[in-house]
């Protein structure tokens, strides 16, 4: 269900109040779905991949489609009171045996959309399959064996890796469930989703998704018997489109299309403190930034409160990589803050007094996607001109962006590109691991062995409670020292949806849930 306290309700504007201009006229087209109520329209920010296993991608536009049509072990709603609850869904328990091994109990009785069983076959099928190096979404903290008991128990079993089966807990929430029969035809997984979840997958038609209710479905038929998912990646015409009715519900709104729909009372507005932080990422892997001074000179060149102010209801506070919805969170005490004079003295040991000596800096921003990023990524690179920072400022379409992101031989495009992370589980390692430890890297390129010593600590932990312990003492305030990348701020999701839509639940990483859910 919603939640009240986040929700602004609100009467119409004129378009020129929407705070952008670039309108793409052909989608505004009359829907006799929409009109008649038969289904579900949601504007989504990205474009999907075109390839249906889950394994292939990062892409949050598609995990959003994959939490309709796929079922998970547990789900975790991820609230700021209680951002480490998990809620069961195939798995009916989840409890440690060992070190090495967590038993899982399932449900019985679910099918996937195909009409064959679940079992723990499936989840055998799905793990193992995840866990492989070569997965581009390569999530899970390592190799792991699946040991099946009989169709509904299993153990997952770390022992032959070294790592504890309790770093399975919270990604229990995050890794869908394949069929057994898919992961052996990989063709056929990369060519339709086939889940166990409220919704089926019917087909892609150019840039929309089309999803129809699994009358099947073990906690009931959706009430909503279809959901369509369509990429329109301008914030001004998924505004529109809501407001003329062509969309029940959209995402990524910037505070002056919030302002406009919340006057119109036809529209509630949803706001949730979300899972992703937005994160400037160096490239730790070239010069300059291979020197952990540089890095921390940079982060001190930069009023995040400014950068708040620019991007509006749009993003809160954070002193830490990772989100406070994330297990783990707490407030660095030694978080980089702005200080010019700190900036000043570490490009003096550097060897680059005032900047002096210092190449010519490339940062990558994107647009169309996240909200305000070319104007506080403006905002930026003025804050670190004025410390002595040679930047030169790209503003991309995502696209593009998209294709700069990612580390790679010799380091990554440019020298700074800013990127969000946003995974719908309170795992840290999600986070962390991915991106700050030398087995991963993705986007920094970083190699430090004092990061690695304090990541593997967290992850060898024998208890969560011990887990939990390390990551506030040791793992995040080291990797603020080091600085791999500065945690700008945690995004703020909002939603505006119809009021004829009631019984939703919105997920911190903008997946929702539905199988309550009513469109009048």
């Amino acid at each position: 269900m919603i939640n009240r306290r986040d929700v602004m309700l609100g009467g119409v504007a004129g378009a020129a109040a929407l705070g952008l201009g670039r309108i793409n006229p052909d989608f505004l087209v009359n829907s006799a779905f929409a009109a008649e109520g038969k289904t579900l329209r949601f504007l989504g920010a990205e474009a999907l991949t075109g390839n249906w296993d889950p394994t292939t991608h990062t892409n949050l536009g598609q995990i959003i489609v994959e939490g309709f049509v796929f079922g998970y072990l547990t789900r975790a709603p991820m609230k700021p009171e209680k951002p480490d609850e998990l809620i069961f869904e195939l798995a009916e328990s989840m409890k440690p045996i060992d070190t090495y091994t967590m038993e899982v109990k399932l449900r019985k009785g679910i099918k996937f959309h195909d009409g064959s069983p679940f079992t723990a076959a499936d989840v055998k099928a799905s793990y193992e399959y995840g866990c492989l190096p070569d997965r581009p979404a390569q999530w899970y903290p390592g190799l792991v064996a699946i040991d099946v008991v009989d169709d509904y128990t299993c153990h997952i079993n770390t022992k032959a890796q070294g790592y504890p089966a309790t770093l399975y807990y919270y990604l229990s929430s995050f890794l869908p469930i394949l069929s057994a029969k898919d992961v052996a035809n990989k063709a056929q997984l990369s060519a339709r989703m086939n889940g166990t979840g409220p919704y089926k997958y019917v087909e892609q038609k150019g840039d929309t998704t089309v999803l129809t209710a699994n009358t099947d479905y073990f906690l009931g038929s959706p009430k909503i018997p279809g959901v369509e998912y369509h990429f329109v990646g301008d914030t001004t015409t998924r505004t529109l489109s809501l407001l003329n009715g062509e969309a029940d519900i959209i995402e990524r709104l910037e505070q002056e299309q919030v302002e406009t729909i919340s006057k119109d009372p036809r529209f509630n507005i949803y706001k949730a403190v979300s899972v992703e932080n937005k994160y400037l990422f160096f490239r730790c892997s070239k010069k300059p930034f291979d020197d952990p001074r540089v890095r921390l000179a940079a982060c001190y060149s930069i009023d995040r409160k400014q950068v708040l102010e620019v991007l509006g209801m749009s993003g809160t506070f954070s002193k830490a990589h990772i989100s406070p919805v994330k297990f783990g969170y707490t407030e660095v005490a030694d978080y980089p803050e702005f200080d010019p004079a700190k900036a000043q003295k570490l490009l003096a040991e550097a060897g680059f007094p005032k900047g002096e000596g210092l190449p010519e800096l490339t940062y990558y921003t994107s647009v169309g996607f996240y909200p305000k990023t070319k104007e506080y990524a403006e905002l930026i690179t003025g804050m670190l001109q004025e410390q002595g920072f040679k930047v030169n400022l790209q503003t991309l379409e995502v696209a593009a962006w998209g294709n700069l992101l990612y580390d790679k031989p010799g380091g990554g495009e440019g020298n700074m590109i800013d990127c969000g992370w946003c995974t719908g589980s309170p795992e840290p390692d999600l986070v962390l691991r991915t991106h700050f430890h030398s087995s991963s890297k993705r986007i920094t390129g970083i190699v430090d062995k004092e990061i690695d010593a304090v990541l593997d600590k967290e992850h060898n932990a024998a208890s969560i409670e011990e887990r939990k312990k390390i990551l506030q003492t040791e793992t995040l305030p080291t990797i603020a020292r080091k600085a791999p990348a500065l945690a700008l701020f945690t995004s703020v999701f909002i939603h505006a949806y119809s009021k004829k839509l009631e019984g939703l639940y919105i997920y911190p990483n903008g997946q929702q849930d539905m199988t309550k859910a009513t469109l009048a």
